[in-house]
């Protein structure tokens, strides 16, 4: 298994000057992205709220890495980054596994040519996507440790 480490030896993850400017910035496209996938679910576009539901938490979790000073070559590296919280007790496990459930499942609708998403998917997607927004932004607010 690749941890956060790794993914830094490997270069899939790199360290660059912090920014919480970029970090805001990047929590900013996380909310208005997830108002795309709430339009998305309203018109019935249901591979599109997947979509725009895992866009929001990929931004929302990359806000953690312009503030830390680190830059993604990797979406399965930026869930390892995060990682780093769950060692140190500031994030609860759960949005790690979250955020590389939704992944999968974008993955699915984008790649595979006979998977396609429901209601109950996209809406359930969404609704995590609104929890692990709040959760990176909970998570924004501490300082590093």
């Amino acid at each position: 298994m690749t941890d956060w480490k790794e993914c830094f030896a490997r270069g899939l993850l790199r360290e660059v000057t912090p920014s919480a400017d970029k970090g805001r910035m990047s929590l900013g496209k996380a909310r208005n992205v997830l108002d795309e996938a709430k339009t998305n679910l309203k018109s019935r576009a249901y591979d599109s709220c997947v979509h725009s539901s895992y866009l929001a938490m990929f931004h929302a979790a990359r806000a953690i890495l312009f503030r830390d000073g680190v830059r993604e070559k990797s979406h399965f590296c930026v869930a390892r980054y995060l990682e780093r919280y769950v060692e140190e007790g500031d994030l609860d496990r759960k949005w790690v596994d979250l955020l590389d459930r939704i992944r999968d499942i974008r993955h699915s609708g984008q790649y595979d040519l006979d998977y396609s998403s429901d209601i109950d998917e996209a809406a359930s997607c969404l609704r995590t996507a609104a929890d692990f927004i709040g959760a990176m932004e909970d998570l924004f607010g501490q300082e590093k440790a």
